[in-house]
């Protein structure tokens, strides 16, 4: 019934394919991306967010903002990786989500400063982490308004110029994530070391080739060393805490699993799809041999975008 209306109306559901036929793909994932802002809605009716709850959604919010921002650009190496195209459909919908998770961090931190005009705009002009996530909230808002199929038409090549500043995005976003968390910024640096994975992959693929399982492991080790060395940088910075001292409590399992470890783990996961893939591709199905993964051409496409409309 609600599919009816909505088509009669020519609202389209995201839940549904191109054709109009449901997608549990996409039907899962829409689950996944208003599941935060339903929690967060629950809590806050309930006063279950603490002493200052619109903080806490100001915070919560712009921590999963970043969150749907690296899942939109884990999108293509799974893809690619896991042999799993369907899942393409998917990439408009996570960057219209970290459109939607943005801009209501920013609002709720205009009721946090009571909706005053000229306090918001002096604050986001005079605090640097502020104009740093402002900056970047733009770009998401442009990136969103483009993510159409009639705006691909009209914008021709330039879309995909456009659409590569969501790398830059990235960046800005990660910035002013550090910058706002001050001392502890375990999530942050976890954030960044999924990024540094995620970008490491897009490099390696510009100019290795085929994804091949020792190449992924590498990769693998290299983004969780890059995290480490991030966490102890940033402390020695931002701190004075001695860089090795923090490196050291990387081999300290007694407390919280350092970032560096979670970013590796992760890492992994890319090697062992590669190596189901290339265990499913050499198997000889009834009509014939099916090529190695080593001597199967690769495809030719440009660096993805999250908010890519094409479904």
């Amino acid at each position: 019934m609600i599919d009816r209306l909505a088509g009669s109306l020519g609202i389209p559901l995201p839940w549904l394919d191109r054709a109009g036929r449901l997608s549990w793909l996409k039907l899962a994932v829409f689950a996944g991306c208003i599941a935060p802002a339903l929690y967060l809605a629950a809590a806050y009716r309930l006063d279950a967010l603490g002493a200052k709850p619109i903080t806490a959604l100001i915070h919560a919010t712009g921590e999963w903002a970043v969150r749907f921002l690296l899942f939109s650009l884990a999108i293509s190496p799974l893809r690619r990786i896991a042999d799993w195209p369907k899942v393409i459909g998917v990439r408009r919908m996570l960057g219209i989500t970290v459109m939607a998770y943005a801009v209501a961090h920013l609002t709720l931190y205009a009721v946090d400063q009571n909706l005053i005009l000229t306090k918001i705009v002096s604050e986001i002009a005079l605090r640097l982490y502020l104009t740093i996530g402002f900056v970047a909230l733009i770009g998401l808002i442009a990136l969103g308004l483009t993510s159409t199929d009639a705006a691909v038409r009209n914008l021709g090549p330039n879309w995909h110029r456009l659409h590569r500043i969501v790398y830059t995005i990235a960046v800005l976003a990660l910035v002013h994530y550090f910058l706002q968390s001050k001392i502890d910024v375990t999530d942050p640096v976890f954030s960044a070391g999924l990024f540094l994975l995620l970008m490491g992959w897009r490099v390696m693929r510009r100019f290795k080739g085929p994804e091949r399982p020792w190449s992924l492991l590498l990769l693998a080790i290299l983004a969780g060393l890059a995290t480490a060395g991030l966490e102890a940088a940033w402390y020695g910075l931002a701190s004075g805490v001695p860089a090795s001292l923090v490196l050291a409590a990387n081999l300290d399992f007694s407390g919280p699993i350092r970032p560096a470890w979670w970013v590796l783990a992760i890492g992994l996961s890319l090697p062992a799809m590669a190596l189901v893939r290339g265990k499913r591709a050499t198997r000889q199905p009834a009509g014939g041999r099916v090529a190695s993964p080593a001597r199967r051409p690769a495809p030719q496409e440009a660096l993805p975008k999250p908010l890519s409309p094409r479904a």
